[in-house]
């Protein structure tokens, strides 16, 4: 088969695809023809040996999000990238691993051998690009909105950075919850758009006090979906007495925290839970959501597999709106 095996780490000229033999499914485990793979910021975290988490022993096969048809039965589906997360909700048991981290082969690839269990339904609503794109960045933001933030109707969200891939399945899984929903972003174009996917407001964080100017036009919030880290500060500031940060990743300045004043948390009874991934039962409760067919992933673009360099370029250029798919066809 294709598939783009990482054998060093580094910029995006050294992923290609390459011939790699075919994955020999274990017990308990089918083999899945992929038609598509999103790529997500993980991917090229990995790529890069960006920090301790992110240095699986190589060569390993990139990749966490993907769609395809089962060999066995011919059914479509879309693959679960949570693997082995265990029977506690409240967090991931011991065994647990993401797809595409190694030691299990990810999603780059035409061909791939995955748990049974991991194996859900396609949407069928859905296109081939936007059931490829779903599974991670719509695990991730569901579990983080509703079974962490415990999101409700009427509610008040701020998510930070508009434009990702989570960012904008939370946007769209916020609104048809009946939250209002305010973003941040550098770019008007991204501001733009995520008004008309229903922010209420929307403000560039590149202006001083941000913060300041968001919670004059929204109030103070309910939950602030915070993927960026070190805007922790800020992210406490938007709060309402009582409500609580989502902390979900650390894209910016490697999610290092300085000069946080922890009396802006305790005195005002604020929380900061973190997130990430989710758990069978999560994703269950993600594709309810998106089965009525007025949830979909936003497709930034679509690279053939061979065009995986170029795709991860476009990854590190942030100049994307959505999310960037590899196609097997």
């Amino acid at each position: 088969m294709r598939g783009v095996l990482l054998t060093e780490h580094g910029g995006p000229e050294v992923l290609g695809c390459t011939g790699i033999p075919d994955p020999e499914p274990k017990a308990g485990q089918v083999l899945v023809e992929l038609r598509t793979a999103g790529i997500n910021r993980r991917d090229a975290l990995i790529r890069g040996g960006i920090g301790p988490g992110y240095r699986p022993h190589l060569p390993v096969i990139l990749g966490s999000d993907g769609a395809g048809i089962r060999r066995d039965t011919g059914e479509e589906v879309i693959i679960l990238p949570s693997l082995r997360w265990g029977d506690d909700d409240a967090c991931p048991g011991p065994d647990y691993a993401v797809l595409g981290g190694g030691p299990d082969g990810g999603t780059y690839a035409e061909l791939i051998a995955v748990d049974e269990a991991c194996l859900f339904p396609k949407p069928r609503h859905l296109a081939w690009a936007e059931a490829g794109a779903l599974s991670l960045s719509g695990l991730t933001a569901y579990r983080a909105l509703f079974t962490v933030g415990r999101l409700r109707r009427g509610q008040t969200l701020v998510i930070l950075g508009a434009g990702s891939g989570v960012s904008l399945i939370a946007l769209q899984l916020a609104v048809k919850a009946g939250a209002r929903v305010a973003v941040t972003s550098s770019s008007e174009d991204k501001l733009r758009l995520a008004e008309e996917m229903g922010a209420a407001v929307g403000v560039d964080y590149t202006v001083p006090d941000w913060e300041l100017r968001l919670r004059d036009e929204i109030g103070e919030a309910d939950l602030v979906l915070d993927s960026v880290g070190s805007t922790l500060q800020e992210s406490v500031l938007l709060l309402r007495r009582g409500g609580a940060v989502l902390s979900m990743g650390g894209t910016g300045d490697s999610g290092i925290v300085s000069d946080f004043d922890i009396r802006t948390l305790y005195l005002q009874h604020k929380r900061i839970l973190g997130t990430a991934m989710g758990s069978p039962r999560d994703f269950a409760g993600f594709l309810e959501m998106v089965s009525d067919g007025d949830i979909d992933p936003v497709i930034d673009s679509v690279y053939p597999l061979d065009e995986v360099a170029e795709a991860h370029s476009q990854l590190d250029s942030n100049l994307r709106f959505g999310k960037i798919v590899l196609s097997m066809e």
